[in-house]
């Protein structure tokens, strides 16, 4: 049976969602009630049995390190492997103090450690990709094909203003790569994109780090991935389940806002083998007070509710006074909606507090975004 070091990266898409992002990592963005981002690639790896799993950070990973602690939530508090954060590593250019922009200077920046990787393969996940996936079967896909990579992919159909956001993977009835075109422009139709997770073969991927920093390559997709078909074994893996990335603050809303669907959750969330595990808090339920009203929504533990929330996400400890109404919102934690006052397409932070009588609307398509700790 072959074994397998997990990489998790957790600050390549930061600028995605700049807002959310400007005091924490991508990894830690707060997702679907209780949930961090990371949580789904961490899940997936534990899930298929891999045991030793780094995460490669940049900065803001203080909220990050809170949330991972020592990885006994994902059972992975271990003498031996277990789970690690890899600190960003600073190269000098110019004179000038630069930390990695691209995956591939990423895995140059711990290349040393990636020299001391002594299991069979390594997958490398973003953080944000979120899916509930059977990584165990693309492993075994993966050594049985005997491939020095496979890259997992699943099928969308994209529009001319959407296609420049996704990695567009070509492939022959083989399932060998022959082309990979990163933010197509103004494509229309259906396609393989990629969904930001690869297996490598440990060798090839000790080798081509070594050739990168050799030739002073960055880009992963070109320099790794392309100049190389043809010379060694590139596959891909068709994945058919779930899958949605954060690439916007409108998808992080919508993205969210799927959740609603019962059928998303339970293509995310009631997959029987593969659970989604996420830090555990101890928190008192929920309580509902008379004359609250409460419709298709998701709401953890330790809120208090007086007034009316619809179509929303709730985390911990938020309050939503008497007579104020929530909908089509998500509120981080310990954020307070105060007595009388209507929200509406709102993303607010934690510690946030909506005053009396307050009167916010956002769009789908561009929520209103209230920062941390603030008072409106």
């Amino acid at each position: 049976m072959s074994t397998t070091t997990g990489i998790i990266f957790s600050n390549l898409h930061d600028m995605s969602i700049a807002d959310l992002t400007r005091r924490r990592t991508m990894a830690s963005v707060p997702f679907g009630c209780r949930y961090r981002l990371v949580d789904f690639a961490l899940s997936n790896m534990v899930n298929a049995g891999i045991s030793d799993i780094s995460v490669i950070t940049h900065n803001n990973y203080r909220s990050l390190m809170d949330h991972l602690g020592s990885g006994k939530d994902w059972d992975l508090a271990r003498r031996s492997g277990g789970l690690k954060i890899l600190p960003p590593f600073i190269t000098t250019n110019q004179g000038e103090n630069n930390l990695y922009d691209t995956r591939l200077e990423a895995l140059k920046n711990v290349q040393g450690f990636v020299a001391d990787i002594k299991t069979d393969n390594v997958v490398l996940s973003d953080c944000d990709a979120i899916c509930n996936i059977d990584l165990r079967s693309v492993i075994e896909y993966h050594t049985a094909e005997g491939a020095d990579a496979t890259c997992v992919v699943t099928r969308k159909t994209l529009t001319p203003d959407i296609s420049e956001k996704y990695r567009l993977i070509y492939s022959n009835d083989s399932n060998d790569v022959t082309d990979v075109i990163a933010h197509p422009k103004k494509f229309s139709g259906e396609g393989d994109v990629l969904v930001n997770i690869w297996i490598f073969d440990r060798r090839y991927l000790q080798s081509a780090l070594a050739d990168a920093s050799a030739h002073g390559y960055k880009s992963f997709t070109t320099d790794v991935i392309l100049k190389n078909l043809g010379k060694h074994t590139i596959k891909v893996y068709h994945y058919d389940g779930y899958y949605a990335s954060i690439d916007s603050m409108a998808g992080y809303f919508a993205v969210n806002m799927e959740l609603l669907d019962a059928k998303t959750r339970e293509a995310l969330f009631k997959v029987k083998e593969r659970p989604i595990y996420t830090k555990v808090r101890n928190s008192a339920p929920s309580k509902y007070v008379g004359g609250a009203n409460v419709k298709n929504s998701l709401i953890a533990d330790g809120c208090l509710i007086e007034g009316t929330v619809e179509n929303s996400i709730l985390f911990r400890g938020v309050h939503v006074g008497k007579g104020a109404i929530v909908k089509n919102s998500i509120l981080f934690q310990d954020t307070q909606v105060l007595a009388g006052a209507s929200i509406n397409c709102v993303i607010a932070d934690k510690n946030v507090v909506i005053r009396d009588g307050v009167i916010l609307s956002g769009h789908p398509t561009m929520p209103f975004y209230i920062e941390k700790y603030k008072m409106i």
